[in-house]
């Protein structure tokens, strides 16, 4: 999020500010380990998760703004620390206080409400770890349904995998071209504005494919809607 979309993050800030809320941002947090973990180094992988785990140690909940990274901490710390005793302990106990933001604020917090106003028709990107590790669908329209103005309109096999798949793209790029033009073809069909996702890894995906295509469509994350007051 710092790095590629710091303006959802100021975003997801301001509102849970606006809840109410104090929110830290601990220095030591810095890439999940994902990436190697789905390559197959474990030992890489780890390495990168213990200074997570140790800086998010004394939050009372830890709200993520990409469901990628939030299954990584939430599902598979768990599996990447098994059998390491306080490691393993330490990774499940952090698990149970991480949120993906959407879901924190219907699920935890019971806010589907936030004030926004944005005048825009707007279809919605289930990223997949969201979707299939998280269990997320409906939060996210819960939120996108209380903001005034807001037409939501759902795509044509919203479901599907965008393509990206972090590596995956990386390994296997004519397939994921192809996947993500399928998807952003079923988002222009609905003729909305803007393409809203709650995964930022996703949004880095189908914006470059829009970009390139010259298509009208908008991309933005979640958290950047509900701060709209237009």
């Amino acid at each position: 999020m710092d790095a590629v979309y710091p303006a959802a993050a100021m975003s997801m800030v301001r509102v849970l500010e606006e809840l109410g809320h104090d929110v830290d941002v601990p220095e030591g947090v810095t890439c999940c380990g994902q990436p190697p973990f789905n390559s197959g180094y474990w030992d890489e992988a780890r390495a990168m998760a213990r200074p997570v785990v140790r800086a998010l140690e004394g939050a009372e909940a830890v709200v993520i703004g990409s469901g990628s990274c939030g299954a990584m901490l939430k599902v598979f710390y768990g599996e990447l620390f098994a059998g390491r005793a306080g490691e393993e302990l330490a990774a499940r106990e952090l698990a149970g206080r991480v949120w993906e933001f959407s879901a924190f604020l219907v699920e935890c917090l019971g806010v589907t409400d936030v004030g926004a106003s944005f005048g825009r028709r707007v279809t919605f990107h289930d990223g997949c770890h969201g979707l299939r590790e998280l269990g997320i669908r409906s939060a996210p329209r819960k939120l996108l349904g209380a903001v005034r103005g807001l037409e939501l309109v759902e795509m044509a096999g919203g479901g599907n995998c965008c393509g990206f798949g972090g590596s995956f793209a990386v390994k296997n790029a004519a397939i994921s071209v192809a996947m993500g033009e399928e998807k952003c073809g079923a988002a222009l069909a609905t003729g909305a504005d803007v393409m809203v996702s709650n995964d930022a890894s996703c949004l880095l995906h189908l914006r470059g494919l829009l970009d390139r295509g010259g298509r009208p469509l908008h991309t933005m994350h979640l958290a950047e809607v509900l701060v709209q007051r237009s």
